[in-house]
C-alpha cells in the first residue's frame, strides 16, 4: 500500500469537500464552509491520506472536554480545544473507488497514534450499526444507540479508551 498520511492543510479544502460529498448523503455531509473552519482549527486532529500525490481520504474531529459526541460539535469549532482530553471523530472518509484496501484502517491507526502521543484520554465517535465491527477491531467499545440525530440517521456511540 503506497500511501502517505499527513496533517491536513487549508489547501485541501476542495479535495476534502469533494471526498465527503462522495462518501455521505447530503443530509449527513459537512459543507465546504464547515471544512474551512475545521481546517483552520483542528491542528492535530485532521489527517489526509494521499495515494500517488492526490488526496483519497481523510479523518477529522475536534478535541473537547465533552464526554460524548453531540450534534452541536458538528456545527461550530467553538468547543474545540487542543488541550482537552477527548478526541472526537466527525468523519472517516475514503473515496469509493479506493475503499476496502486498508486506507481507512491506516487513517484510523494514525489518528489513534496521534491521540496517544498527545496523551489524550479517549477517542469518541458515532457510526451506523453496520460499521460497529470495523471500529471494534481497533478496540472501540459500543455504548449503544447515540442521542445524535445528525442527518436523520440512527447512530451508535463508540469509545476507545487510551493508555495514559
Amino acid at each position: 500500500m503506497d500511501i502517505v498520511i499527513r496533517p491536513a492543510a487549508p489547501t485541501d479544502l476542495k479535495a476534502v469537500t469533494a471526498i465527503e460529498a462522495a462518501c455521505f448523503p447530503a443530509a449527513e455531509a459537512a459543507t465546504e464552509e464547515s471544512f474551512r473552519q475545521r481546517l483552520a482549527a483542528f491542528t492535530y486532529s485532521f489527517l489526509i491520506a494521499e495515494k500517488d500525490g492526490r488526496p483519497i481520504g481523510f479523518i477529522n474531529g475536534c478535541v473537547t472536554n465533552k464526554d460524548e459526541l453531540t450534534d452541536d460539535l458538528y456545527e461550530s469549532t467553538a468547543l474545540h480545544d487542543d488541550d482537552a482530553p477527548n478526541v472526537m471523530v466527525f468523519g472517516l472518509d475514503v473515496i469509493p473507488q479506493e475503499q476496502h484496501q486498508g486506507f481507512a484502517a491506516a487513517l484510523m491507526k494514525a489518528y489513534i497514534e496521534k491521540a496517544e502521543s498527545r496523551r489524550k484520554k479517549q477517542i469518541i465517535l458515532t457510526c451506523k450499526e453496520r460499521l460497529i465491527p470495523f471500529y471494534e477491531q481497533f478496540g472501540y467499545e459500543c455504548h449503544g444507540k447515540s442521542q445524535s440525530t445528525h442527518g436523520g440517521a440512527v447512530w451508535y456511540d463508540m469509545v476507545l479508551p487510551l493508555p495514559r
